[in-house]
């Protein structure tokens, strides 16, 4: 039985990489997600990811907890089949923020199929990005 877990070494911590991702990375759009993409050579883990909810757009904390629950949860569950098999295969590491960009409060069904949309599309990202190293 395969775990779905999401444990603190994959997630994005390092001031340095998110500031980096931030000024050098790619992005694209996937409502109701911006994904910011960068490949890095890193002895950690492949994969390094970032979720936020803007406090612009949702002003009570109730609701920016609630959709980043959401977020983590949806992928958490699609990261086994969808990004690793095809991460482990490649030589660089990623990085990467997901960013909610919807105006409204959306069920989880739709986040979770739009979720996994958007790791499809990074995979053809990655390509690109690791080209480019």
């Amino acid at each position: 039985m395969e775990k779905y877990t999401f444990p603190k070494g994959e997630r994005l911590c390092s001031k340095r990489l998110i500031t980096g991702l931030f000024h050098h990375g790619s992005s694209f759009f996937v409502y109701p997600y911006r994904i910011t993409a960068m490949a890095v050579e890193t002895q950690g883990p492949k994969v390094q990811v970032l979720l936020s909810v803007p406090k612009r757009r949702f002003p009570l904390a109730v609701h920016r907890n609630l959709l980043k629950r959401r977020m983590r949860e949806a992928y958490r569950l699609q990261k086994a089949e969808l990004l690793y098999p095809f991460i482990e295969k490649q030589t660089h590491g990623l990085v990467f923020a997901i960013q909610y960009v919807g105006r409204e409060i959306l069920d989880y069904q739709f986040m979770h199929t739009r979720m996994a949309d958007a790791l499809m599309r990074l995979q053809n990202e990655t390509l690109c990005l690791h080209l480019n190293i």
